[in-house]
C-alpha cells in the first residue's frame, strides 16, 4: 500500500473549564481531537463547541485556528501529527464526511460517551459523538484501524501513542507555521 497522501490530526488543550474537569481525570496534556485534509489546518472538523461562548451548545463543527473557538483561547497548545493514507483511504473519508456536513444538523455532542471512556465501556447513539470519536470514525469507515478498540473508546491520547503517526508540530496553536 503506498501512501499518496497525508491528513492530519490535532489535539488541542484550550485550557478552559471542561477541559481541566478532563484532563483531571485523564492526566493527558491535549484532550479535543480534530482531523484535517490539509497541512495548513484550513479544512478541519471535529465535534465540539458549535459557538465560542456556549460549552453546553456541541455538535459537529468545522473549526478553524484563526476564529471561533481557538481564538477566544489564545493560549491553546497543541500536537500535530501527520498520518499517510492512500488517495482511496482519502476518498471515502470525503465521502463519510460529506454525510456529517450535509446533515450537520442532526449530529449532536455525545457527552455521556466521554462518561463512557471513563467506564470503560462504549456509550453510542446514532447521530451523536464526541471528538476523538468522530475521527476514530472517519478513519476506521475509511479503512484505517490505529487501535483494537471501538470508536467509542477512543481518546485524545490513544492519538498520541499510535506509531503510525507522525508528529510535525508541538506548541502554541497561534504560533503553527504550516510552510516550515
Amino acid at each position: 500500500m503506498k501512501a499518496d497522501q497525508s491528513v492530519f490530526i490535532l489535539l488541542t488543550n484550550t485550557g478552559t473549564l471542561f477541559t481541566k474537569i478532563i484532563q483531571g481525570y485523564t492526566k493527558a496534556p491535549y484532550n479535543h481531537a480534530s482531523i484535517s485534509f490539509d497541512r495548513k489546518l484550513s479544512e478541519m472538523y471535529s465535534f465540539g463547541r458549535k459557538h465560542p461562548n456556549n460549552p453546553l451548545n456541541g455538535g459537529f463543527v468545522k473549526e478553524d485556528i484563526k476564529t471561533g473557538t481557538f481564538s477566544k483561547y489564545p493560549n491553546t497548545t497543541c500536537v500535530i501529527y501527520e498520518l499517510q493514507v492512500t488517495d482511496r483511504e482519502v476518498e471515502k473519508m470525503k465521502r463519510v464526511l460529506k454525510i456529517f456536513i450535509r446533515s450537520r444538523q442532526k449530529f449532536l455532542y455525545n457527552i455521556l460517551g466521554v462518561i463512557g471512556i471513563a467506564l470503560e465501556e462504549p456509550i453510542e447513539f446514532s447521530n451523536s459523538y464526541f471528538c476523538s470519536q468522530f475521527v476514530a470514525d472517519i478513519l476506521e469507515r475509511s479503512g484505517i484501524k490505529l487501535w483494537n478498540k471501538l470508536p467509542a473508546l477512543v481518546t485524545p491520547d490513544d492519538f498520541r501513542q499510535s506509531d503510525r503517526l507522525h508528529l510535525i508540530y508541538e506548541g502554541k496553536l497561534r504560533e503553527y507555521q504550516p510552510e516550515l
